[in-house]
Formats: C-alpha cells, structure tokens, sequence
C-alpha cells in the first residue's frame, strides 16, 4: 500500500505550486511589458549560448532547459525566424540538427536576463533573506533531485 502525503507535505505542495505560479507570471509579466520575448526563448538563448561554437541538438537542449517545453520545435522555428538562432544539418546525422546562437540572438538574451533578473528579485529575492533563499534552495534541490533507489526489505 502507498502512503498518503501528510497535511503538511500537501500544504507544502500547494504553496510550491501557488508561489512557482506567482512568481512566472509577475516574469512573464514584465517581459511582456518591456516588449520582450516569453521567457521559455530566454531558457534556450541561454543554453544554446552557453553551448558556443559547436552548438547544441535539440534533444541536448531539452534536456538542459529549466522550463518544460513540449513543442521544442514549433519554439526553435519562432526563435530562428526571429533571427536569434540558425539551424545546420547535423554531419553525424544527416536527419540531426544544430542549433547555434547569433549575434541578435545573444543581444535578446542580455536584454531579457535584464528584465527577468529584477523579476526575480521581485518575486523571490525580496521577500527572503539570503540565508532563507540558500535554505529554500537546498530544500528545493531534496525534491528535484532523482529519487534514490527503495531498498526491498527481505
């Protein structure tokens, strides 16, 4: 038999969630308002950055990215006709694909990480102490990181 979630894990759970959902939207928010692109374009500017010349595969970026993005695709096309990313044919893979940043591309990521890091302070920094963000921080890595394998009783 599984067990249930305590009344403190599920009130744990929902003001996770309400706070994660507070916290995106004054995000989004603020991009929107500065005129900027949503904030999953940011995620992969950054990834595909930080990849340099070489670039990333867009499995590769799926797996880096922090925000779950199911049609990776459609986004990649909206990025690259906006001119912030190029694609090229994989040489390992005829099928693959490379996606590499360009120069618009990296100016929008620094244009973004301006709006997004003071959304940030707004949403999370100022209502907690850096002590209080470490410990939430360590709290929140317990619960993403994998789950360690049951030992079966015997």
């Amino acid at each position: 038999m599984e067990k249930k979630p305590s009344d403190a894990a599920i009130r744990a759970w929902a003001r996770l969630t309400r706070a994660q959902q507070s916290a995106m939207a004054v995000i989004e928010q603020r991009l929107k308002v500065a005129k900027l692109p949503p904030l999953a374009w940011y995620d992969v500017l950054l990834e595909v950055e930080r990849a340099g010349p070489a670039g990333l595969r867009p499995f590769e970026l799926e797996k880096a990215m922090l925000l779950a993005q199911y049609n990776l695709s459609r986004l990649l096309s909206r990025i690259e006709e906006a001119g912030y990313i190029a694609r090229q044919h994989c040489e390992e893979d005829g099928r693959g694909q490379i996606i590499t940043i360009t120069d618009a591309g990296k100016v929008a990521r620094r244009e973004i990480w301006t709006v997004y890091s003071t959304a940030i302070e707004a949403a999370v920094g100022q209502h907690l102490s850096d002590e209080q963000a470490d410990t939430l921080s360590e709290l929140l890595e317990r619960i993403a990181a994998p789950p360690r394998k049951e030992r079966s009783s015997r």
